[in-house]
């Protein structure tokens, strides 16, 4: 009795293993690499077809992500938003250290083609620490808005790249998701 319960736990580990060994070779993961930098998140290849992390691709590419779960589909949407840096009426992109300057972020979104219901405005210093500079709801859904931010003034504490970056929180989501940035450099 013993020896047949040793030999039908055999057969079943055998065909499980048989069976994770089919599975793992009709399928490959896939090293996925959008704009030269390479995902954390594989893809993968099966029957032909290649499956991609599209929600870290979205992120890579600066593009909202909307999910339909009724309809069973997901849209990718690129919104056209440039930022402009202005200390007083002058574009700038580079500080002094430890300098303390007073500046202003205007962004320009056009073609929009989906409901948001907030933006904001994030600096991040050269250690990766995150600052939020400016934040609002969104009342009125346009396909086209200038956002000017209030005067800020930010300490440049260390030499180095510091990233102000745009966000937008589609209607119904929690999730922010960064659509444009630019670098200030300090030195």
């Amino acid at each position: 009795m013993k020896s047949r319960k040793i030999l039908i736990l055999l057969l079943v580990l055998s065909l499980w293993g048989g069976t994770m060994l089919f599975a793992d070779s009709a399928s490959q993961r896939v090293r996925v690499i959008v704009n030269g930098s390479e995902l954390d998140e594989t893809g993968l290849l099966m029957e032909g077809k290649t499956y991609l992390p599209l929600r870290q691709i979205a992120n890579t590419l600066q593009s909202l992500v909307e999910w339909n779960d009724s309809a069973k589909r997901v849209t990718v949407y690129k919104p056209n938003v440039h930022m402009f840096l202005f200390q007083d009426k002058t574009i700038f992109g580079n500080v002094a250290r430890n300098s303390r300057p007073t500046f202003h972020v205007h962004a320009q979104v056009d073609s929009l083609k989906m409901d948001i219901s907030a933006v904001k405005v994030t600096i991040s210093d050269p250690a990766g620490r995150e600052t939020l500079i400016h934040q609002e709801e969104v009342t009125s859904q346009r396909e086209d808005f200038w956002l000017p931010t209030k005067e800020i003034r930010y300490h440049f504490e260390s030499a180095g790249k510091y990233t102000v970056k745009f966000h937008m929180k589609p209607a119904g989501s929690g999730e922010w998701a960064v659509v444009s940035e630019k670098t200030i450099v300090s030195k």
